[in-house]
């Protein structure tokens, strides 16, 4: 090979093998400027990107792109060779870049030259205009060469190959781009007296061999170090471009993640845009501002964030920004985005600020007196959303050390409903929740990873925890103490997981959690999980994770309105004793309990549940007794909000032809089940009202799983689930039997492992009647707060069932069944096979004509939104995701089945029909 700086003058009898069919590496070889034979990648790719005349990064590109070609030149049995002596260039005919006839045919398998075929050639393209010479000469521009390749595929029929026309992007048009000619800045246009002398003489026009002379070839030594800097430029360019892609498109950063792993838990969860909020109402719900307030913030002795309250609200938002500083976790408007809504810091301000948190008394009607006056005050000082409350006064249950105020999740964080409308939004008490505490979890936990170890981020904190001016053994201290939070966190979810996937379903299936998602939540699985395995790892009991169930059993936040009224809480109607369903839901969120046996015996079953102000909480919500009303029977305390079509457009007029039609179908295929309306005197001369202590509950119709064939998840939590508990706690479920002297029996066949219902009953159990003798709660006092005629027992009904609670405020309580899966009435009156199998949730607008939210077909999520399916991406349907039961499709004559409740409707405007009664409910 000659060196471009001694190279001699074109020597035409230098031999080129006519098995390099390619016009350039001919003229390469015939140039002198390479071997015939075999020639390294770095010499061939230096060469021919000189002959580019390209600079910068583009000849970089050049170079990387011809080694690329060149290594597989020879076929993928010879690339190890390629990379190590270099490309066999008189061996390229027949290889992976022969087109085998499917080519310009100019060039014959004896390397002679056909003039017929350059002629051919011409024929495709046109006269330009020489820049050098002003004459005129025969050329191809881009567009025509394309033209030139695809009219030689099509003549060669079914010769030409797949991956022929991406061989063709390597020919002619890098051809046209070496030797082509223009004026900057005009087209460009090959010529064919140019191709013509490349061929037959393999010689190069003088432009080309002076841009290859004048590039000398670099050495071995000098390449290495030029491909380190560019490694290590590419290195850092690749590390700028990650990083500002997480701090500014985290969510599309996250979404080309695997979903499982370590990377993807480093990036905040997804969450939905937040519109523009147009004007914001409260509906009136016979609560005064001040009670509403009060339920949204009044603590219940939960600790629910790992942290203390100041440190939550010190915390920024698991978000990295280059250029700005990011928000604090606790910034409302960052908790909206997770489904919460904003409340101020108290109703005694002025009505401008009122109304924009939709808190204003705007139909000036006659506000119901307060209750919540008379107890202790709920502060918002920090103005967080509602359901947030601060735990004043905590101490440590194990320790009895007074400890930071901390912060929890209130009975409002899930009952408390909105809807949007057209940049409207409505909101109401007592209602399901559309919230995702999943994504909450982990932006918590992220957010204390990110303290911790993103630059500046824990000197930040610092400052607001303690002051500017804290020691630097202070903040030390604080750093340990959340490292070791973070620590706890991190270890505990690896524990989870590794626990679930070691055990299987009632079923024999393997565990594993069913997204929840928004506005769902299995929360009996939570408490199970947090009562017999967190609790008593936090005690420092250890062994006991083996407790631990997967969240397979999620719900849809069940409205609460009128339930004090009902014999059986929860959608299985297995809860009987108020205050049991209130303290286990406490307990569930996350209140401090001492399980510990290092400390003294009296401590034991010590926690940070108020159970006074669970019994105010209730208060609130049963009212005054129905039954002593002295215009005739109706509830008090927190009613049912009533459809708001005097807030919103035409779309929510109620159509009274409809209504009336609605009524009767409701009678006939509705109130069996679910009672008549409650505004009726049907409703309150109903035999299922039963006697209980000096007033009635309803004991609402239930309806055995085998029957209704909805989900059969949340129905078995209780019942085929155990857990054990260590024995030096004495948790005898046989003391239910001898506290409430139940119907059928309490006892455990085990010492140590019970169902976990049972458990669960006498663990709630114990801690209330510990708090009441810590306090020193009077007899009398204790018997009001237990209301001791609804007995802690198990339901005695023998099979797993479902409530059918009455349908005031229906309307309020999409997606429907206990499960969430159904999105609209419509949807639910539809046949259960013809029911949609996915649909988004998360700020989604409220349809007022199927009564819930419009599914399209095929949707696709929103960033943030969570996707409900009935099914995985293997096809099998999902624990807890089932769309079946509650069915109307029984046609005439048709036997009574599973599954199926009612007949067939007519028609679509028979289904409007009842849709439009159930909005007056």
């Amino acid at each position: 090979m000659h060196h471009p700086a001694s190279k001699p003058p074109l020597d035409p009898s230098i031999p080129v093998s006519p098995n390099n069919p390619c016009p350039f590496l001919r003229g390469l070889v015939g140039e002198g400027f390479v071997e015939g034979g075999t020639v390294p990648l770095n010499t061939l790719s230096q060469t021919i990107a000189n002959a580019t005349g390209e600079t910068g990064l583009k000849k970089v590109s050049a170079r990387i792109q011809v080694r690329g070609v060149a290594m597989i030149a020879n076929g993928v049995k010879h690339i190890l060779k390629s990379i190590v002596s270099g490309a066999q260039l008189d061996a390229l005919r027949g290889g992976p870049l022969d087109k085998r006839g499917a080519g310009s045919r100019i060039l014959g398998v004896d390397g002679k030259v056909d003039e017929d075929e350059i002629a051919r050639l011409a024929s495709f393209g046109r006269s330009y205009t020489d820049p050098n010479t002003g004459s005129s000469e025969p050329g191809l521009n881009a567009a025509e060469i394309k033209t030139f390749m695809r009219a030689n595929l099509e003549r060669a029929g079914s010769a030409a190959r797949w991956y022929y026309p991406l061989l063709m992007k390597f020919e002619w048009p890098i051809l046209l781009k070496i030797i082509g000619k223009g004026k900057q800045g005009e087209e460009r246009y090959l010529s064919v007296a140019d191709v013509r002398t490349l061929f037959e003489q393999r010689q190069f026009p003088d432009r080309i061999n002076q841009r290859i002379v004048s590039q000398p070839l670099l050495s071995s030594c000098q390449l290495r170090f030029r491909w380190a800097v560019a490694l290590t430029a590419l290195v850092i360019g690749l590390g700028l471009a990650g990083l500002i892609a997480v701090a500014e498109f985290p969510n599309q950063v996250r979404a080309m993640l695997p979903q499982k792993g370590v990377l993807v838990n480093l990036l905040p969860p997804p969450l939905p845009a937040m519109p523009e909020t147009k004007a914001a109402y409260w509906l009136e719900q016979n609560w005064s501002l001040k009670d509403r307030h009060w339920f949204h913030h009044a603590s219940q002795g939960t600790a629910t964030f790992p942290v203390p309250y100041e440190w939550f609200v010190a915390l920024e938002q698991p978000r990295l920004h280059l250029f700005s500083m990011p928000g604090l976790i606790k910034d409302s408007a960052y908790l909206e985005r997770f489904g919460f809504i904003p409340s101020p810091q108290s109703v005694q301000v002025d009505t401008a600020t009122l109304r924009r948190f939709g808190y204003a008394n705007v139909y000036e009607t006659t506000q119901a007196s307060d209750w919540s006056t008379r107890w202790t005050p709920a502060e918002n000082v920090d103005g967080l959303p509602v359901g947030f409350a601060r735990m004043t006064g905590v101490v440590d249950p194990a320790t009895s050390r007074r400890e930071d105020d901390m912060i929890g999740l209130t009975c409002a964080a899930c009952h408390t409903g909105q809807i949007h409308y057209q940049g409207v939004d409505v909101r109401f008490d007592g209602g399901p929740a559309m919230t995702d505490l999943k994504k909450l979890e982990l932006a918590t936990g992220l957010s204390i990873a990110y303290t911790l170890y993103v630059p500046f981020r824990f000197q930040r904190f610092a400052d607001r925890v303690l002051g500017p001016d804290a020691s630097t053994a202070d903040r030390a201290a604080l750093k340990q103490k959340l490292s070791t939070i973070g620590s706890f966190l991190i270890d505990w979810a690896k524990t989870y997981e590794k626990t679930i996937e070691g055990k299987t379903t009632w079923d024999g299936k393997q565990q594993q959690d069913t997204e929840e998602g928004f506005g769902r939540l299995d929360a009996l699985n939570r408490i199970g999980n947090q009562v017999f395995s967190q609790d008593l790892a936090m005690s420092g009991v250890k062994g006991f994770e083996k407790n631990l169930h997967a969240q397979d059993a999620p719900v849809s936040y069940p409205a609460i309105w009128t339930v004090p009224w009902f014999k059986f809480a929860q959608y299985d109607a297995s809860i009987e004793q108020p205050l049991i369903r209130n303290a286990g839901e406490a307990l569930g969120v996350t209140a401090l309990l001492n399980l510990s046996d290092a400390y003294p015996q009296d401590r034991l079953w010590r926690s940070s549940v108020n159970i006074r102000t669970l019994g105010w909480i209730e208060d609130m919500l049963r009212g005054p007794d129905p039954f002593k009303a002295a215009d005739g029977p109706k509830f008090g305390g927190l009613l049912a909000p009533k459809w708001p079509s005097h807030i919103l457009g035409d779309a929510w007029k109620l159509k009274p032809d409809r209504v009336e039609r609605g009524r009767a179908i409701y009678a006939e295929m509705c109130a069996g089940c679910h009672l008549p309306d409650i505004n009726t005197p049907a409703f309150w001369s109903s035999k299922r009202w039963e006697p209980s202590g000096d007033s009635k509950v309803l004991n609402a119709v239930t309806i055995p799983l085998d029957e209704i064939k909805t989900d059969p998840e949340q129905s078995l939590v209780l019942s085929k689930r155990t857990v054990d508990v260590p024995g030096f706690l004495k948790v005898n479920t046989a003391d239910l039997q001898t506290w409430w002297q139940c119907e059928i029996p309490t006892a455990s066949a085990s010492p140590n492992e019970m169902v976990y219902a049972l458990g669960l009953m006498t663990v709630v159990d114990l801690v209330a009647r510990k708090w009441m003798d810590d306090e020193n709660i009077p007899e009398a006092e204790r018997a009001q707060m237990w209301n001791l005629a609804r007995k802690n027992c198990l339901n005695p009904a023998p099979d797993p069932r479902y409530r059918a609670r009455p349908l005031n405020g229906i309307w309020a309580t999409a997606p429907y069944l206990h499960n969430g899966s159904v999105p609209s009435l419509y949807w639910l009156l539809k046949p259960q096979n013809e029911r949609p199998q996915k649909f988004c949730m998360g700020r989604r607008d409220y349809d007022p004509d199927t009564v819930g939210f419009a599914v399209a077909a095929n949707e696709r999520c929103k960033t943030g939104e969570t996707e409900f399916s009935a099914t995985g991406s293997d096809g099998k349907p999902i624990q807890g995701n089932s769309v079946l039961g509650h069915s109307f499709e029984r046609k005439d004559g048709e036997p009574k089945r599973p599954g199926v409740i009612g007949r067939m409707f007519k028609d679509d405007a028979e289904r409007y029909d009842l849709i439009e009664y159930l909005k007056t409910l």
